[in-house]
């Protein structure tokens, strides 16, 4: 529960900015391209880190790596939120160094899961369930702080590190850290042991199901990411051409469409996860490859209807 309790405010605290975005801009006087690079440095960075924690992971103290990268990130955010609008490359800096933090949970905090139970579908589901929640969490915290703060953006990342210190104390006096393939010891007969970097990659590419998993990984993780960053300044920006508004920020901040897609974002996202588990769970007993075919049947039945939210965003907010 505890590590379900980090994800969640690790991803409320990467989309809270996707919910004041426009603010953002408008506050450093920057375009569209410069917005995105908000995201995009963080991304690469995380992108660039996550490898990294993963062998260090596998080699040291994972609680004590996880602590470290939260109470940083924590604080590279709270530090964030007193940059002015003379420096805006600084900003960029702070994503990077936030993506560096949030790489060291990421990457780890699935491995105790794994090593804690034997339902590993189950319990991860649990886990993911976090992300969509948090993400919906971040827009409405983003969003509703900065209106409440008169329009500044800076209160709205002054939310999640308090959060993040929280996170450090339980993980530390409460998690436990399990013993690596405990989840099999009954079944394991010699002990694990540490393999070359080398060795892991070239032992991944030569399995297909891992190598086809991940480009399908990065497919979704290409959309989701677009539409989680780019969402809320499209519907502050429809809602001003829709009901021929002026382009007040701080009260389009307030807008119920904002708060409805957070909503939206975080229900969808559980109902999703959960059929999944379910769905799959049932199927296993027929055919034992029906985790990859829920994955592959799911995708594209989802592809219409983002095709259809977008093309009648010009018309329904709503019914986007």
């Amino acid at each position: 529960m505890i590590l379900v309790y980090i994800n969640l405010i690790n991803y409320m605290d990467r989309y809270t900015i996707a919910g004041v975005l426009p603010v953002i801009a408008n506050d450093f006087r920057i375009k569209d391209s410069d917005s995105g690079l908000v995201q995009t440095v963080f991304i690469c960075s995380y992108m660039v880190f996550a490898p990294v924690f993963g062998y260090l992971g596998d080699r040291y103290n994972r609680k004590y790596i996880m602590g470290g990268g939260i109470a940083f990130w924590s604080v590279i955010t709270l530090s964030s939120s007193f940059i002015t609008k003379e420096y805006f490359w600084l900003l960029l800096i702070t994503r990077v160094l936030v993506g560096v933090g949030e790489a060291s949970y990421s990457t780890i905090a699935p491995t105790l899961i794994a090593d804690l139970h034997d339902e590993r579908s189950r319990m991860l589901s649990f886990f993911y369930l976090a992300t969509p929640v948090g993400c919906g969490l971040g827009y409405i915290a983003g969003s509703k702080v900065t209106s409440a703060a008169g329009g500044d953006w800076h209160w709205a990342l002054r939310v999640t590190p308090g959060l993040g210190i929280v996170a450090v104390l339980l993980l530390f006096f409460v998690v436990q850290e399990p013993p690596r393939g405990g989840a099999e010891g009954r079944i394991r007969r010699k002990p694990l042991t540490n393999s070359s970097w080398t060795s892991d990659i070239k032992s991944l590419l030569k399995n297909p199901s891992f190598v086809l998993s991940t480009f399908g990984s990065t497919a979704v993780a290409f959309i989701a990411g677009a539409l989680s960053l780019w969402a809320p300044t499209l519907l502050m920006r429809a809602r001003t051409v829709l009901y021929k508004v002026n382009p007040c920020l701080r009260d389009v901040l307030s807008c119920a469409e904002i708060l409805l897609f957070g909503c939206v974002r975080s229900v969808t996202g559980i109902v999703g996860v959960k059929a999944g588990v379910k769905i799959s769970k049932r199927c296993r007993k027929k055919n034992p490859r029906s985790d990859p075919l829920v994955c592959g049947f799911g995708l594209p039945c989802a592809q219409p209807f983002l095709y259809v939210s977008l093309v009648v965003a010009k018309k329904s907010l709503i019914s986007s």
